[in-house]
């Protein structure tokens, strides 16, 4: 699947569904480069009144995950239990940030499936500074970057790192829906 990339519309537009517009440049802008480009929009469907979402998991390293997330990466813990009803579990986030990621272990670690290339937590930081602080923090840490599946990532700037499970967190230099995609550069 090709990414997507955000034309911001104005707040106060609802959400139309229908078709994706594609862009055209001549100079070799997202349509030419086979990129669909999609509506960006600040209201959610009438239908579907959501106040927070939240992507949980499954984990068989609930230590190591919380170690890699909370102290390595930084992600501030919004909630966390052990052994409850046989479940331990850990939500991170970030503050005033309606967006969670949960990871959950029960008694006995569950076998998890490897991950895919594209199982991926994308976190759009503001800028090339706090891209390269965090990738710090993460080496000097131990963690090294590895090298992307797809390369719309390295050619936008962006940095993968694995956790415990191999679950790829990218460090991406720009902030999906409010700043310009960096143009791609090709590998060195």
């Amino acid at each position: 699947m090709a990414p997507m990339v955000a034309v911001a519309e104005p707040a106060h537009q609802p959400y139309v569904p229908g078709p994706v517009p594609r862009a055209t440049s001549a100079r070799g802008g997202p349509a030419a480069r086979g990129v669909t480009v999609g509506r960006m929009t600040n209201d959610w469907p009438e239908h579907l009144a959501v106040g927070a979402v939240r992507f949980a998991r499954p984990t068989g390293r609930f230590e190591e995950i919380i170690t890699f997330y909370r102290d390595d990466l930084g992600l501030p813990v919004l909630a966390e239990w052990r052994d409850k009803q046989g479940h331990n579990g850990v939500v991170l986030g970030l503050p005033d940030a309606p967006v969670h990621l949960e990871i959950t272990q029960n008694e006995d670690p569950p076998v998890v499936p490897p991950p895919h290339p594209e199982n991926q937590l994308v976190l759009y930081l503001r800028g090339p500074a706090a891209r390269d602080a965090a990738a710090a923090r993460l080496t000097a840490r131990g963690h090294r970057p590895v090298p992307a599946a797809n390369p719309y990532w390295p050619e936008r700037g962006g940095l993968l790192f694995p956790d415990p499970d191999g679950w790829l967190v990218v460090l991406a230099p720009w902030v999906f829906g409010r700043d310009p995609v960096p143009t791609p550069t090709p590998p060195a």
